[in-house]
């Protein structure tokens, strides 16, 4: 297990991550330092405890609007995907209906030159 030391708020943390994960978790540290010294910017000294509690909620509510988004495009993908499987299954259908109309049309034409080639007397067959 890998140890990193972490400044939040002008104070070191040394914290435990998996091995490999350090770089990640300093910038982690480097977000929420970046939030605390913003929300001092805006109020003030107005306490440690309170600047962090803070941290946490914005980032918290952060996290929250990123998850409504997620799902609501989870939402839309899953709409998307059966509207597609919805259009392919009616370009199928109609390309069978094409393809049923042809033939019925190639079947009465041949009809037709069979019934032409019964009655012409001169005995010349046509097709």
């Amino acid at each position: 297990m890998a140890q990193v030391v972490a400044s939040i708020n002008g104070r070191q943390y040394r914290l435990a991550c998996e091995d490999g994960q350090e770089e990640h978790l300093q910038q982690l540290a480097g977000q929420i330092d970046a939030r605390v010294a913003e929300l001092r910017g805006k109020f003030g000294e107005i306490g440690d405890t309170r600047l962090t509690v803070m941290a946490a909620l914005t980032i918290a509510d952060d996290l929250s609007e990123a998850t409504r988004r997620i799902r609501r495009l989870e939402e839309e993908l899953t709409a998307l995907q059966d509207a597609r499987v919805a259009a392919s299954d009616r370009a199928r259908e109609a390309s069978t209906a094409v393809v049923n109309a042809f033939n019925s049309a190639a079947e009465r034409l041949e009809g037709i030159t069979r019934k032409l080639n019964a009655t012409l007397s001169s005995g010349v067959a046509i097709g």
